[in-house]
Protein backbone atom coordinates (compact mmCIF):
# COMPACT_ATOMS: atom_id res chain seq x y z
CA UNK A 1 0.00 0.00 0.00
CA UNK A 2 2.42 2.66 -1.28
CA UNK A 3 0.93 5.93 -0.40
CA UNK A 4 0.43 8.76 -3.04
CA UNK A 5 1.64 11.66 -1.30
CA UNK A 6 5.36 10.99 -1.52
CA UNK A 7 7.57 11.23 -4.43
CA UNK A 8 8.13 7.87 -5.97
CA UNK A 9 11.66 8.59 -5.68
CA UNK A 10 11.91 8.21 -1.99
CA UNK A 11 13.82 5.37 -0.77
CA UNK A 12 14.20 5.29 2.46
CA UNK A 13 12.98 6.19 5.28
CA UNK A 14 14.00 9.33 6.77
CA UNK A 15 13.33 9.32 10.84
CA UNK A 16 14.26 12.15 12.82
CA UNK A 17 15.88 9.98 14.56
CA UNK A 18 17.10 7.49 12.23
CA UNK A 19 19.82 9.41 9.94
CA UNK A 20 22.22 10.78 12.79
CA UNK A 21 24.96 11.19 10.08
CA UNK A 22 23.10 14.36 7.99
CA UNK A 23 20.66 15.39 10.99
CA UNK A 24 23.32 17.67 12.50
CA UNK A 25 25.46 18.94 9.92
CA UNK A 26 24.23 21.83 11.34
CA UNK A 27 26.09 21.18 14.58
CA UNK A 28 29.58 19.09 13.91
CA UNK A 29 30.50 19.82 17.08
CA UNK A 30 27.63 18.98 18.56
CA UNK A 31 27.47 16.13 16.49
CA UNK A 32 31.30 15.52 17.58
CA UNK A 33 30.37 15.22 20.99
CA UNK A 34 28.15 12.83 20.58
CA UNK A 35 30.34 10.40 19.07
CA UNK A 36 32.85 10.75 21.61
CA UNK A 37 30.14 9.68 24.32
CA UNK A 38 29.55 6.78 22.55
CA UNK A 39 31.33 5.05 25.24
CA UNK A 40 28.51 5.46 27.35
CA UNK A 41 25.89 5.13 25.43
CA UNK A 42 26.35 1.41 23.56
CA UNK A 43 24.78 -0.40 25.64
CA UNK A 44 21.95 1.59 24.42
CA UNK A 45 21.99 1.32 20.88
CA UNK A 46 22.14 -2.80 20.50
CA UNK A 47 19.88 -3.34 17.43
CA UNK A 48 16.73 -4.55 17.86
CA UNK A 49 16.25 -8.61 17.82
CA UNK A 50 12.41 -8.45 17.35
CA UNK A 51 13.15 -9.18 13.47
CA UNK A 52 11.44 -6.74 12.39
CA UNK A 53 12.74 -5.08 8.96
CA UNK A 54 15.09 -2.42 9.13
CA UNK A 55 12.48 0.38 7.92
CA UNK A 56 15.51 2.15 5.88
CA UNK A 57 15.17 -0.68 3.41
CA UNK A 58 11.01 0.40 2.70
CA UNK A 59 9.88 1.60 -0.09
CA UNK A 60 7.76 4.67 0.47
CA UNK A 61 7.76 7.18 2.98
CA UNK A 62 4.52 9.66 3.40
CA UNK A 63 4.70 12.43 5.59
CA UNK A 64 1.77 14.45 3.77
CA UNK A 65 2.59 17.72 5.84
CA UNK A 66 2.13 21.31 3.91
CA UNK A 67 2.92 23.60 6.84
CA UNK A 68 2.08 27.56 6.53
CA UNK A 69 3.90 29.71 8.36
CA UNK A 70 3.67 33.83 8.90
CA UNK A 71 6.51 34.36 6.28
CA UNK A 72 3.91 33.11 3.90
CA UNK A 73 6.09 30.24 2.33
CA UNK A 74 5.21 26.11 2.83
CA UNK A 75 7.90 24.49 4.21
CA UNK A 76 8.96 21.27 2.96
CA UNK A 77 12.18 19.51 4.79
CA UNK A 78 13.90 18.76 1.56
CA UNK A 79 14.95 22.71 1.59
CA UNK A 80 13.74 24.29 5.25
CA UNK A 81 12.83 27.65 5.62
CA UNK A 82 15.21 30.16 7.45
CA UNK A 83 12.05 32.42 7.87
CA UNK A 84 10.00 30.09 10.85
CA UNK A 85 8.40 32.06 13.55
CA UNK A 86 5.69 33.10 15.27
CA UNK A 87 2.23 34.50 13.43
CA UNK A 88 1.09 37.58 15.26
CA UNK A 89 -2.67 36.48 16.09
CA UNK A 90 -4.46 39.04 14.04
CA UNK A 91 -2.64 36.84 10.81
CA UNK A 92 -3.74 33.88 12.05
CA UNK A 93 -7.36 34.79 12.52
CA UNK A 94 -7.64 36.02 9.40
CA UNK A 95 -5.90 33.72 7.06
CA UNK A 96 -7.83 30.20 6.21
CA UNK A 97 -6.26 27.62 7.98
CA UNK A 98 -4.97 24.72 5.69
CA UNK A 99 -6.75 21.32 5.48
CA UNK A 100 -5.56 19.08 8.19
CA UNK A 101 -2.09 16.70 8.06
CA UNK A 102 -2.34 13.44 5.89
CA UNK A 103 -1.55 10.33 7.46
CA UNK A 104 2.29 9.70 7.95
CA UNK A 105 2.57 5.83 6.60
CA UNK A 106 5.56 3.78 6.24
CA UNK A 107 5.30 0.62 3.46
CA UNK A 108 7.84 -1.91 3.47
CA UNK A 109 8.02 -5.59 2.07
CA UNK A 110 5.37 -8.19 2.21
CA UNK A 111 2.57 -6.18 2.89
CA UNK A 112 4.27 -4.27 5.85
CA UNK A 113 2.06 -0.58 6.62
CA UNK A 114 3.54 1.53 9.39
CA UNK A 115 0.98 4.33 10.67
CA UNK A 116 3.20 6.52 11.91
CA UNK A 117 2.96 9.37 14.05
CA UNK A 118 3.94 12.92 13.43
CA UNK A 119 7.21 14.43 14.47
CA UNK A 120 8.12 18.14 15.17
CA UNK A 121 10.92 18.12 12.80
CA UNK A 122 8.27 17.12 9.50
CA UNK A 123 7.31 21.23 9.85
CA UNK A 124 10.01 23.02 11.86
CA UNK A 125 13.38 22.44 10.58
CA UNK A 126 17.02 22.12 12.05
CA UNK A 127 15.77 21.24 15.31
CA UNK A 128 18.73 20.98 17.78
CA UNK A 129 18.72 17.85 19.53
CA UNK A 130 20.63 16.66 22.67
CA UNK A 131 21.67 13.34 24.69
CA UNK A 132 18.76 11.50 26.75
CA UNK A 133 19.54 12.23 30.37
CA UNK A 134 18.35 9.01 30.95
CA UNK A 135 22.12 7.81 30.00
CA UNK A 136 23.17 9.14 33.21
CA UNK A 137 20.48 8.23 35.28
CA UNK A 138 21.83 5.81 37.98
CA UNK A 139 18.19 3.97 37.69
CA UNK A 140 18.82 2.86 34.48
CA UNK A 141 22.45 1.84 35.02
CA UNK A 142 21.88 -1.62 34.91
CA UNK A 143 19.70 -2.20 32.03
CA UNK A 144 20.45 -3.18 28.93
CA UNK A 145 18.99 -1.62 25.77
CA UNK A 146 16.86 0.28 27.14
CA UNK A 147 16.49 2.91 24.44
CA UNK A 148 14.00 1.76 21.77
CA UNK A 149 15.88 0.86 18.29
CA UNK A 150 14.56 3.46 15.77
CA UNK A 151 13.26 1.05 13.60
CA UNK A 152 10.68 -0.97 16.30
CA UNK A 153 7.42 -1.54 15.66
CA UNK A 154 4.41 -3.04 17.19
CA UNK A 155 1.64 -4.96 14.88
CA UNK A 156 -2.02 -4.47 15.54
CA UNK A 157 -2.49 -7.49 14.92
CA UNK A 158 -0.82 -10.95 15.89
CA UNK A 159 -2.92 -13.64 14.87
CA UNK A 160 -2.21 -14.27 11.21
CA UNK A 161 -2.39 -17.28 8.12
CA UNK A 162 1.25 -18.16 6.61
CA UNK A 163 0.28 -15.95 3.06
CA UNK A 164 -1.14 -13.02 4.46
CA UNK A 165 0.32 -9.49 4.62
CA UNK A 166 2.42 -8.14 7.47
CA UNK A 167 -0.08 -5.38 7.95
CA UNK A 168 -0.67 -2.56 10.00
CA UNK A 169 2.32 -1.56 12.93
CA UNK A 170 2.55 1.07 15.17
CA UNK A 171 5.61 2.95 16.74
CA UNK A 172 6.75 1.23 19.66
CA UNK A 173 6.82 3.73 22.69
CA UNK A 174 9.92 3.97 24.61
CA UNK A 175 13.02 6.37 25.36
CA UNK A 176 14.99 7.68 21.78
CA UNK A 177 18.85 8.23 22.13
CA UNK A 178 18.17 11.56 21.64
CA UNK A 179 15.56 13.99 22.59
CA UNK A 180 14.26 17.27 21.06
CA UNK A 181 13.89 19.38 24.55
CA UNK A 182 16.55 20.61 27.25
CA UNK A 183 15.26 20.14 30.21
CA UNK A 184 15.46 23.27 31.76
CA UNK A 185 13.94 24.72 28.51
CA UNK A 186 10.29 22.15 29.51
CA UNK A 187 7.17 23.99 30.43
CA UNK A 188 4.72 21.39 30.47
CA UNK A 189 0.89 21.09 31.55
CA UNK A 190 -1.39 18.07 32.11
CA UNK A 191 -5.59 18.51 31.78
CA UNK A 192 -7.77 16.22 32.28
CA UNK A 193 -11.36 16.18 30.47
CA UNK A 194 -14.70 14.61 30.59
CA UNK A 195 -16.14 11.54 33.01
CA UNK A 196 -13.98 10.50 36.16
CA UNK A 197 -12.15 6.86 35.59
CA UNK A 198 -10.22 4.87 37.98
CA UNK A 199 -6.18 6.22 37.98
CA UNK A 200 -6.66 9.25 36.86
CA UNK A 201 -4.49 10.92 39.62
CA UNK A 202 -2.19 7.97 39.52
CA UNK A 203 -1.59 9.26 35.52
CA UNK A 204 -1.26 12.63 36.42
CA UNK A 205 1.50 11.77 39.50
CA UNK A 206 3.32 9.52 37.30
CA UNK A 207 3.33 12.60 34.44
CA UNK A 208 4.84 14.99 37.05
CA UNK A 209 7.19 11.97 39.11
CA UNK A 210 8.40 10.80 35.16
CA UNK A 211 8.98 14.33 33.94
CA UNK A 212 10.55 15.28 37.28
CA UNK A 213 13.08 12.38 38.08
CA UNK A 214 13.60 11.00 34.62
CA UNK A 215 14.05 13.64 32.52
CA UNK A 216 14.63 16.95 35.18
CA UNK A 217 11.78 19.11 33.97
CA UNK A 218 10.88 21.44 37.25
CA UNK A 219 7.82 23.45 35.69
CA UNK A 220 4.62 20.92 35.25
CA UNK A 221 1.80 23.22 35.14
CA UNK A 222 -1.47 21.40 36.03
CA UNK A 223 -4.69 22.86 33.81
CA UNK A 224 -7.75 23.29 36.32
CA UNK A 225 -11.55 22.01 35.12
CA UNK A 226 -10.74 20.49 31.83
CA UNK A 227 -10.21 22.56 28.42
CA UNK A 228 -12.08 25.32 29.22
CA UNK A 229 -9.47 25.91 32.11
CA UNK A 230 -6.96 27.01 29.73
CA UNK A 231 -8.86 30.00 29.43
CA UNK A 232 -11.18 30.37 32.33
CA UNK A 233 -9.63 29.19 35.27
CA UNK A 234 -6.61 29.62 37.57
CA UNK A 235 -3.61 26.81 37.36
CA UNK A 236 -1.79 24.36 39.39
CA UNK A 237 2.00 24.19 40.11
CA UNK A 238 3.11 20.29 39.98
CA UNK A 239 6.04 18.75 41.44
CA UNK A 240 6.68 15.65 43.24
CA UNK A 241 6.17 16.64 46.38
CA UNK A 242 2.36 17.81 45.50
CA UNK A 243 1.44 14.29 43.90
CA UNK A 244 2.83 12.06 46.00
CA UNK A 245 0.15 10.49 47.51
CA UNK A 246 -2.67 11.21 45.18
CA UNK A 247 -3.18 8.01 43.79
CA UNK A 248 -4.77 6.75 47.09
CA UNK A 249 -7.88 9.11 46.16
CA UNK A 250 -10.37 8.74 43.22
CA UNK A 251 -11.29 11.64 40.62
CA UNK A 252 -8.89 13.74 39.46
CA UNK A 253 -7.04 16.60 41.30
CA UNK A 254 -7.22 18.76 38.97
CA UNK A 255 -10.70 18.55 37.99
CA UNK A 256 -12.37 18.43 34.83
CA UNK A 257 -15.27 19.29 32.73
CA UNK A 258 -17.52 18.51 29.77
CA UNK A 259 -16.91 20.82 26.58
CA UNK A 260 -15.46 24.22 26.85
CA UNK A 261 -13.25 23.62 23.54
CA UNK A 262 -12.57 26.61 22.31
CA UNK A 263 -9.48 25.77 19.90
CA UNK A 264 -8.12 29.27 19.45
CA UNK A 265 -8.39 30.48 23.04
CA UNK A 266 -6.69 27.40 24.63
CA UNK A 267 -3.79 27.51 21.67
CA UNK A 268 -3.25 31.67 22.50
CA UNK A 269 -3.20 30.07 26.01
CA UNK A 270 -0.50 27.69 25.68
CA UNK A 271 1.08 29.85 23.35
CA UNK A 272 1.00 33.18 26.32
CA UNK A 273 2.27 30.60 29.17
CA UNK A 274 5.35 29.13 27.52
CA UNK A 275 4.47 25.81 27.61
CA UNK A 276 5.66 23.36 24.72
CA UNK A 277 4.38 19.95 26.51
CA UNK A 278 0.67 19.33 26.53
CA UNK A 279 -0.46 16.04 28.23
CA UNK A 280 -4.56 15.51 27.63
CA UNK A 281 -5.89 13.34 29.19
CA UNK A 282 -9.24 11.91 28.22
CA UNK A 283 -11.68 9.72 26.34
CA UNK A 284 -12.62 9.57 22.23
CA UNK A 285 -14.59 13.16 22.08
CA UNK A 286 -10.85 14.88 24.46
CA UNK A 287 -8.53 13.12 21.73
CA UNK A 288 -10.57 14.74 19.21
CA UNK A 289 -10.22 18.03 20.66
CA UNK A 290 -6.55 17.23 21.13
CA UNK A 291 -6.13 16.39 17.47
CA UNK A 292 -7.33 19.82 16.46
CA UNK A 293 -5.42 21.51 19.20
CA UNK A 294 -2.72 19.63 17.20
CA UNK A 295 -3.47 20.79 13.73
CA UNK A 296 -3.62 24.64 14.88
CA UNK A 297 -0.31 24.38 16.95
CA UNK A 298 1.29 22.60 13.60
CA UNK A 299 -0.11 25.50 11.72
CA UNK A 300 1.24 28.31 13.85
CA UNK A 301 4.54 26.32 13.85
CA UNK A 302 4.70 26.08 17.15
CA UNK A 303 7.87 24.02 18.91
CA UNK A 304 4.88 22.26 21.26
CA UNK A 305 4.43 18.35 21.59
CA UNK A 306 0.87 17.26 21.85
CA UNK A 307 0.34 13.92 23.66
CA UNK A 308 -2.66 12.15 24.39
CA UNK A 309 -3.48 9.18 27.11
CA UNK A 310 -6.49 7.29 26.67
CA UNK A 311 -9.09 7.99 29.44
CA UNK A 312 -12.41 5.97 28.94
CA UNK A 313 -14.58 3.49 31.77
CA UNK A 314 -16.52 1.87 29.13
CA UNK A 315 -13.57 0.42 27.10
CA UNK A 316 -14.89 2.04 23.86
CA UNK A 317 -11.42 3.18 22.12
CA UNK A 318 -10.43 1.84 19.53
CA UNK A 319 -7.26 0.20 18.31
CA UNK A 320 -5.72 -0.33 21.99
CA UNK A 321 -5.93 -3.04 23.92
CA UNK A 322 -8.23 -1.53 26.94
CA UNK A 323 -8.20 1.47 28.77
CA UNK A 324 -7.03 2.54 32.08
CA UNK A 325 -9.48 2.33 34.95
CA UNK A 326 -11.68 -0.89 33.31
CA UNK A 327 -10.16 -3.21 35.58
CA UNK A 328 -11.08 -1.48 38.40
CA UNK A 329 -14.44 -0.43 37.41
CA UNK A 330 -15.28 -4.70 36.46
CA UNK A 331 -13.83 -5.07 40.08
CA UNK A 332 -15.94 -2.58 41.97
CA UNK A 333 -19.21 -3.83 39.64
CA UNK A 334 -18.60 -7.24 41.68
CA UNK A 335 -19.51 -5.84 44.71
CA UNK A 336 -23.12 -4.74 43.39
CA UNK A 337 -23.97 -7.96 41.79
CA UNK A 338 -22.60 -9.69 44.68
CA UNK A 339 -25.58 -7.31 46.12
CA UNK A 340 -28.12 -8.24 43.67
CA UNK A 341 -27.36 -12.17 43.93
CA UNK A 342 -27.84 -12.03 48.21
CA UNK A 343 -30.97 -10.34 47.57
CA UNK A 344 -32.24 -12.46 44.85
CA UNK A 345 -31.96 -15.75 46.58
CA UNK A 346 -32.75 -14.71 49.82
CA UNK A 347 -36.46 -14.65 49.27
CA UNK A 348 -39.13 -16.44 46.70
CA UNK A 349 -38.67 -15.40 43.18
CA UNK A 350 -36.13 -13.12 43.57
CA UNK A 351 -34.29 -10.70 40.86
CA UNK A 352 -31.75 -9.07 41.07
CA UNK A 353 -31.53 -5.90 38.68
CA UNK A 354 -28.01 -4.42 38.50
CA UNK A 355 -27.72 -1.37 35.83
CA UNK A 356 -23.66 -0.80 34.77
CA UNK A 357 -22.19 1.84 32.72
CA UNK A 358 -21.79 1.37 28.75
CA UNK A 359 -23.62 4.29 27.12
CA UNK A 360 -22.28 2.60 23.38
CA UNK A 361 -20.33 -0.33 24.62
CA UNK A 362 -21.24 -3.42 27.02
CA UNK A 363 -17.94 -4.06 28.03
CA UNK A 364 -17.95 -3.46 31.88
CA UNK A 365 -21.42 -5.39 31.81
CA UNK A 366 -19.72 -8.26 29.92
CA UNK A 367 -16.82 -8.33 31.72
CA UNK A 368 -18.69 -7.99 35.30
CA UNK A 369 -21.09 -10.98 34.54
CA UNK A 370 -17.96 -13.09 33.40
CA UNK A 371 -15.93 -12.60 36.19
CA UNK A 372 -19.11 -12.74 38.77
CA UNK A 373 -20.96 -16.33 37.57
CA UNK A 374 -23.80 -15.40 39.68
CA UNK A 375 -25.56 -13.94 36.77
CA UNK A 376 -28.48 -14.91 34.66
CA UNK A 377 -28.74 -12.59 31.61
CA UNK A 378 -26.77 -10.09 30.84
CA UNK A 379 -28.33 -6.86 28.10
CA UNK A 380 -25.90 -4.63 26.15
CA UNK A 381 -26.40 -1.75 23.64
CA UNK A 382 -24.82 -4.40 20.81
CA UNK A 383 -27.50 -7.41 21.14
CA UNK A 384 -30.33 -6.20 20.53
CA UNK A 385 -33.62 -7.78 23.19
CA UNK A 386 -37.22 -7.75 22.95
CA UNK A 387 -39.49 -8.31 25.76
CA UNK A 388 -42.55 -10.21 25.28
CA UNK A 389 -43.39 -13.59 23.06
CA UNK A 390 -41.50 -16.72 22.48
CA UNK A 391 -37.81 -16.77 23.12
CA UNK A 392 -38.23 -13.07 24.94
CA UNK A 393 -36.60 -11.44 27.92
CA UNK A 394 -39.95 -11.94 30.02
CA UNK A 395 -40.29 -15.54 28.92
CA UNK A 396 -36.92 -16.00 30.25
CA UNK A 397 -37.15 -14.48 33.49
CA UNK A 398 -40.20 -16.81 34.18
CA UNK A 399 -38.27 -19.92 33.01
CA UNK A 400 -35.62 -19.22 35.55
CA UNK A 401 -37.67 -18.32 38.25
CA UNK A 402 -39.23 -21.48 38.24
CA UNK A 403 -35.76 -23.37 37.62
CA UNK A 404 -34.09 -21.66 40.50
CA UNK A 405 -36.44 -19.48 42.32
CA UNK A 406 -34.03 -15.90 41.95
CA UNK A 407 -31.67 -14.29 39.28
CA UNK A 408 -29.92 -11.74 38.21
CA UNK A 409 -29.93 -9.13 35.74
CA UNK A 410 -26.97 -7.10 35.02
CA UNK A 411 -28.11 -4.22 32.16
CA UNK A 412 -25.61 -1.87 30.49
CA UNK A 413 -27.27 1.87 30.70
CA UNK A 414 -27.54 2.24 27.21
CA UNK A 415 -28.79 -1.04 26.23
CA UNK A 416 -32.57 -1.21 25.35
CA UNK A 417 -33.09 2.49 24.38
CA UNK A 418 -34.85 1.47 21.42
CA UNK A 419 -37.45 0.01 23.31
CA UNK A 420 -38.19 3.28 24.68
CA UNK A 421 -40.34 4.70 22.68
CA UNK A 422 -42.29 6.77 24.69
CA UNK A 423 -38.47 8.42 25.34
CA UNK A 424 -37.30 8.59 22.06
CA UNK A 425 -37.44 12.47 21.97
CA UNK A 426 -35.55 12.95 24.48
CA UNK A 427 -32.49 11.11 23.20
CA UNK A 428 -32.11 13.65 20.92
CA UNK A 429 -30.76 16.30 23.41
CA UNK A 430 -27.17 15.88 24.56
CA UNK A 431 -24.39 16.93 26.94
CA UNK A 432 -21.43 19.17 26.77
CA UNK A 433 -19.81 16.52 25.02
CA UNK A 434 -21.99 15.51 22.39
CA UNK A 435 -22.99 12.43 24.19
CA UNK A 436 -26.63 11.38 23.69
CA UNK A 437 -28.92 11.51 27.08
CA UNK A 438 -30.77 8.30 27.65
CA UNK A 439 -32.91 7.26 29.59
CA UNK A 440 -32.98 5.39 32.74
CA UNK A 441 -33.61 2.17 31.28
CA UNK A 442 -32.70 0.46 34.20
CA UNK A 443 -35.83 1.81 36.22
CA UNK A 444 -37.93 1.42 33.21
CA UNK A 445 -36.71 -2.23 32.81
CA UNK A 446 -37.83 -2.78 36.25
CA UNK A 447 -40.97 -1.59 35.99
CA UNK A 448 -41.65 -3.38 32.98
CA UNK A 449 -40.79 -6.66 34.51
CA UNK A 450 -42.76 -5.55 37.44
CA UNK A 451 -46.14 -4.77 35.26
CA UNK A 452 -46.22 -7.83 33.43
CA UNK A 453 -45.50 -10.73 36.32
CA UNK A 454 -48.08 -8.62 38.09
CA UNK A 455 -50.87 -8.24 35.73
CA UNK A 456 -50.24 -10.72 33.21
CA UNK A 457 -48.85 -13.64 34.76
CA UNK A 458 -50.15 -12.99 38.12
CA UNK A 459 -47.07 -14.39 39.47
CA UNK A 460 -45.56 -12.70 42.40
CA UNK A 461 -41.70 -11.17 42.30
CA UNK A 462 -39.77 -9.45 44.40
CA UNK A 463 -36.95 -7.02 42.33
CA UNK A 464 -34.51 -5.39 43.72
CA UNK A 465 -32.77 -2.20 41.56
CA UNK A 466 -29.27 -1.56 42.12
CA UNK A 467 -27.33 1.61 40.28
CA UNK A 468 -24.06 1.69 41.30
CA UNK A 469 -23.42 3.74 38.13
CA UNK A 470 -21.06 6.50 39.58
CA UNK A 471 -19.61 4.09 42.20
CA UNK A 472 -17.41 2.36 40.03
CA UNK A 473 -15.82 5.13 38.84
CA UNK A 474 -15.37 7.19 41.70
CA UNK A 475 -12.80 4.62 43.47
CA UNK A 476 -9.14 5.02 43.28
CA UNK A 477 -7.61 2.33 40.68
CA UNK A 478 -6.61 -1.24 42.13
CA UNK A 479 -3.02 -2.89 41.63
CA UNK A 480 -3.60 -3.93 37.56
CA UNK A 481 -4.44 -0.34 36.82
CA UNK A 482 -2.25 1.77 38.32
CA UNK A 483 0.56 -0.71 37.27
CA UNK A 484 -1.06 0.48 33.87
CA UNK A 485 -1.25 4.29 34.28
CA UNK A 486 2.37 4.28 35.24
CA UNK A 487 3.35 2.35 31.90
CA UNK A 488 0.74 5.06 30.16
CA UNK A 489 2.57 8.09 31.95
CA UNK A 490 6.10 7.01 31.16
CA UNK A 491 5.45 6.08 27.77
CA UNK A 492 4.18 9.23 26.70
CA UNK A 493 6.69 11.22 28.40
CA UNK A 494 9.50 9.81 26.78
CA UNK A 495 7.57 10.13 23.38
CA UNK A 496 6.87 14.06 24.17
CA UNK A 497 10.84 14.48 24.78
CA UNK A 498 11.96 12.41 21.18
CA UNK A 499 9.45 15.02 19.76
CA UNK A 500 6.68 13.30 18.72
CA UNK A 501 3.61 15.09 18.74
CA UNK A 502 -0.60 14.27 17.58
CA UNK A 503 -0.08 10.81 19.18
CA UNK A 504 -1.81 9.04 22.01
CA UNK A 505 -0.01 6.15 23.83
CA UNK A 506 -1.51 2.75 24.12
CA UNK A 507 -1.23 -0.66 24.86
CA UNK A 508 -1.41 -2.43 21.90
CA UNK A 509 -0.81 -6.56 22.14
CA UNK A 510 0.87 -5.92 25.45
CA UNK A 511 3.38 -3.56 23.94
CA UNK A 512 3.39 0.07 24.93
CA UNK A 513 2.85 1.98 21.65
CA UNK A 514 2.51 5.86 19.74
CA UNK A 515 -0.83 5.73 17.51
CA UNK A 516 -1.91 8.82 15.77
CA UNK A 517 -4.63 10.67 16.79
CA UNK A 518 -6.88 9.91 13.58
CA UNK A 519 -6.68 5.85 14.59
CA UNK A 520 -8.02 6.81 18.31
CA UNK A 521 -10.99 8.86 17.13
CA UNK A 522 -12.27 7.16 13.62
CA UNK A 523 -14.68 4.93 15.30
CA UNK A 524 -15.91 3.46 18.55
CA UNK A 525 -14.77 0.26 20.03
CA UNK A 526 -18.31 -2.45 20.60
CA UNK A 527 -18.47 -5.45 21.76
CA UNK A 528 -19.06 -8.21 18.75
CA UNK A 529 -21.83 -10.36 19.24
CA UNK A 530 -20.50 -13.07 16.92
CA UNK A 531 -17.32 -13.16 18.51
CA UNK A 532 -16.04 -15.89 20.52
CA UNK A 533 -16.27 -13.42 23.92
CA UNK A 534 -19.99 -13.03 23.75
CA UNK A 535 -20.39 -16.67 22.93
CA UNK A 536 -18.50 -17.33 26.32
CA UNK A 537 -20.78 -15.22 28.59
CA UNK A 538 -24.17 -16.64 26.42
CA UNK A 539 -22.48 -20.13 27.67
CA UNK A 540 -21.78 -18.84 31.25
CA UNK A 541 -24.94 -17.44 31.52
CA UNK A 542 -27.03 -19.75 29.66
CA UNK A 543 -29.26 -16.88 28.41
CA UNK A 544 -30.67 -16.65 24.86
CA UNK A 545 -28.99 -14.51 22.37
CA UNK A 546 -32.51 -12.53 21.73
CA UNK A 547 -31.32 -13.20 17.91
CA UNK A 548 -33.15 -14.69 15.34
CA UNK A 549 -31.61 -16.70 12.64
CA UNK A 550 -32.04 -14.03 10.23
CA UNK A 551 -30.55 -11.44 12.14
CA UNK A 552 -27.30 -13.92 13.29
CA UNK A 553 -26.80 -14.08 9.49
CA UNK A 554 -27.20 -10.41 8.97
CA UNK A 555 -24.38 -10.09 11.77
CA UNK A 556 -21.95 -12.62 10.63
CA UNK A 557 -22.17 -11.01 7.08
CA UNK A 558 -21.40 -7.24 8.82
CA UNK A 559 -18.77 -9.31 11.12
CA UNK A 560 -16.89 -10.66 8.10
CA UNK A 561 -16.60 -7.51 6.20
CA UNK A 562 -15.31 -5.69 9.63
CA UNK A 563 -12.47 -8.16 9.89
CA UNK A 564 -11.72 -8.09 6.12
CA UNK A 565 -11.50 -4.36 6.68
CA UNK A 566 -9.63 -4.40 9.99
CA UNK A 567 -7.76 -7.62 9.57
CA UNK A 568 -6.43 -7.08 5.93
CA UNK A 569 -8.17 -10.43 5.04
CA UNK A 570 -7.34 -12.13 8.04
CA UNK A 571 -10.06 -13.48 10.71
CA UNK A 572 -9.58 -12.18 14.46
CA UNK A 573 -8.82 -14.84 16.86
CA UNK A 574 -11.83 -14.17 18.42
CA UNK A 575 -13.95 -13.96 15.47
CA UNK A 576 -16.96 -17.00 14.71
CA UNK A 577 -16.93 -15.57 11.67
CA UNK A 578 -13.70 -16.53 9.07
CA UNK A 579 -13.75 -16.05 5.16
CA UNK A 580 -11.37 -17.10 3.13
CA UNK A 581 -8.54 -15.24 2.58
CA UNK A 582 -8.21 -14.75 -1.94
CA UNK A 583 -4.67 -12.55 -3.13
Amino acid sequence: MDSVLAPSSTSSFSSPLNNNNNHHHHNKNFYKSNINNSKNISRFSVPSNSGICNLRKFSTVSFGYGYRYGCGCRLRRSSGCSKIHDSTRGAMASSASPENSKPKVVTGPGGYVLQDVPHLSDYIADLPTYPNPLQDNPAYSVVKQYFVHVDDSVPQKVVVHKDSPRGIHFRRAGPRQKVYFDSDEVHACIVTCGGLCPGLNTVIRELVCGLHHMYGVKKVLGIDGGYRGFYAKNTVQLNPKVVNDIHKRGGTILGTSRGGHDTSKIVDSIQDRGINQVYIIGGDGTQRGASVIFEEIRRRGLKVSVAGIPKTIDNDIPVIDKSFGFDTAVEEAQRAINAAHVESESIENGIGLVKLMGRYSGFIAMYATLASRDVDCCLIPESPFYLEGPGGLFEYIERRLKENGHMVIVIAEGAGQELLSESMQSMTKEDASGNKLLQDVGLWISQRIKDYFSKQRKMPINLKYIDPTYMIRAIPSNASDNVYCTLLAQSVVHGAMAGYTGFTSGLVNGRQTYIPFYRIIEKQNKVVITDRMWARLLSSTNQPSFLSAKDVIEDKVDGEESNQLLDNGNCSEESLVCKEITN
